[in-house]
């Protein structure tokens, strides 16, 4: 398996398995999470066309894709974060540019169980290690409590470091309120 890291997307068929493996991954959370979790594709085109973004692709020997990944350090190209936040909390690391965040990791159904999410966190994990620097990603509670995905990622980085710390730096609820009628 080999990991190629790209900054702009503009092979046309390379762009469509992206967005097919992308959706295949996450649209199913639309159904099981509050927070819209699979970007529109106009969305996702803007992030396969940002630069400031990485694109992490994970190659099987034959060189056909079967994994995916964004990854960067330039907190203004993520939509839905507040780079403020970052900037209040870890000031150095940010001023230095020290903080990553992965947008999704994707792989394709025929990889699953495969070495190719574990070769795409490994890969992004050494860029920021490297510098001593800071990984964010959000994981939905679903993702959380059926896949146990903040454990996975935990356990993936620590076979890699020794001194890892994980935190859950921030959470958010979704509340309802119903009104059934009168008994």
């Amino acid at each position: 398996m080999l990991i190629k890291v790209i900054d702009r997307i503009t092979d046309a068929t390379l762009h469509e398995t992206m967005w097919k493996m992308y959706t295949d991954a996450f649209e199913e959370l639309n159904h099981l999470a509050v927070q819209r979790h699979l970007m529109f594709r106009s969305e996702f085109d803007e992030v396969m066309a940002d630069t400031r973004v990485d694109k992490y692709l994970a190659l099987d020997d034959d060189g056909t894709i079967c994994g995916v990944a964004t990854y960067t350090n330039d907190l203004e190209a993520v939509p839905l974060i507040a780079p403020q936040y970052f900037e209040r909390h870890w000031p150095e690391h940010y001023a230095a540019h020290k903080i990553w965040y992965i947008g999704f990791v994707a792989v394709s159904p025929h990889a699953q169980g495969r070495e190719a999410f574990a070769q795409l966190v490994e890969q992004m994990y050494m860029v920021a290690s490297a510098q001593n620097g800071l990984v964010c990603l959000d994981i939905c509670n679903h993702n959380d409590e059926v896949r146990r995905m903040s454990r996975v990622f935990r356990m993936m980085v620590s076979r890699l470091s020794d001194n890892m710390k994980f935190t859950r730096i921030d959470q958010q609820s979704y509340w309802l309120y119903e009104f059934p009628s009168a008994a």
